[in-house]
């Protein structure tokens, strides 16, 4: 399950997909509304208060979904959908209150239409981009890798591959066997900690991250791969594929592919890897 991020006014909500919609941290947008530094407390008291007023129902309506937290791991987290988070709304005290549904209910809608319209979610992506500063080019790259990315996360479902644990340790194959070193220490290599690596990666880490996912899924279904171990010989097959090609490309340049290179937009991220080079 994947975590999102949302914006009201400068602060975080997390949001995961659940049940083809959009559900919502409940803590998280108590800390919005409310401002306070204790928004698990204030949500616990919160309960008691709905119980109390016998809105016993509510509970059934709010669910424990693993979301990510600050740790970069995931926990279980009282979340809601849009529906019930404006029947939380209604009981917190807050100026910000009205502003703040209007804006959850055009979230929530969203992801409505890019159920009904897969591309809206692909223009929406590629605006964001476009807002971050990156190039056409490069957006253009990053889109490509995503196709590519869910052909094989679909050819992995179909071969019995299924918890989130091993697509990562899949994933983490094919990109040690690409560029010698694992997302880990790239992400360091970066200066990364909670950000994606592929949105800090140049062009040439698309370009081969790419190279080493679209080999590994024609090479497991050549080895018709079943189960998580076939599949992880079939994803370092794929990964070597792009590191014999990157390799081959260093030796000709005489420069390394990968680089402390990337699109940090946090000022102060980029006064550190200023630093560090």
């Amino acid at each position: 399950m994947e975590t999102s991020i949302a914006v009201f006014k400068g602060k975080q909500i997390r949001k995961t997909i659940h049940n083809n919609e959009w559900w919502f941290s409940i803590i998280d947008v108590i800390e919005v509304l409310t401002g306070t530094e204790r928004p698990r407390k204030y949500w616990n008291d919160l309960k008691k208060k709905l119980a109390d007023e016998g809105y016993d129902e509510l509970s059934e309506k709010i669910g424990q979904l693993k979301i990510q937290s600050a740790d970069g791991k995931y926990y279980k987290t009282d979340c809601s959908n849009t529906e019930t988070m404006f029947r939380l709304i209604q009981s917190i005290p807050s100026p910000k209150a009205e502003p703040f549904k209007r804006w959850l209910a055009k979230v929530g809608y969203d992801r409505v239409q890019e159920i009904e319209d897969p591309e809206l979610g692909t223009k929406r992506t590629r605006a964001l981009y476009k807002a971050k500063g990156y190039s056409d080019d490069w957006i253009e790259k990053r889109m490509r890798g995503i196709a590519i990315r869910e052909e094989l996360t679909d050819e992995w479902k179909k071969r019995e591959v299924k918890e989130k644990r091993e697509y990562e340790i899949l994933t983490a194959e094919i990109a040690k066997a690409a560029f010698g070193i694992t997302p880990g220490q790239h992400k360091k290599l970066k200066g990364l900690k909670r950000q994606n690596l592929r949105d800090h990666m140049n062009d040439l880490e698309l370009i081969f991250s790419m190279l080493g996912e679209a080999a590994t899924t024609e090479i497991t279904r050549v080895d018709d791969a079943k189960g998580f171990s076939e599949n992880k010989k079939s994803a370092r097959k794929g990964g070597g594929v792009a590191g014999k090609a990157r390799k081959d490309l260093e030796k000709k340049t005489r420069k390394k592919v990968v680089s402390r290179e990337n699109y940090l937009t946090e000022p102060e991220s980029r006064k550190k890897l200023a630093r560090k080079k």
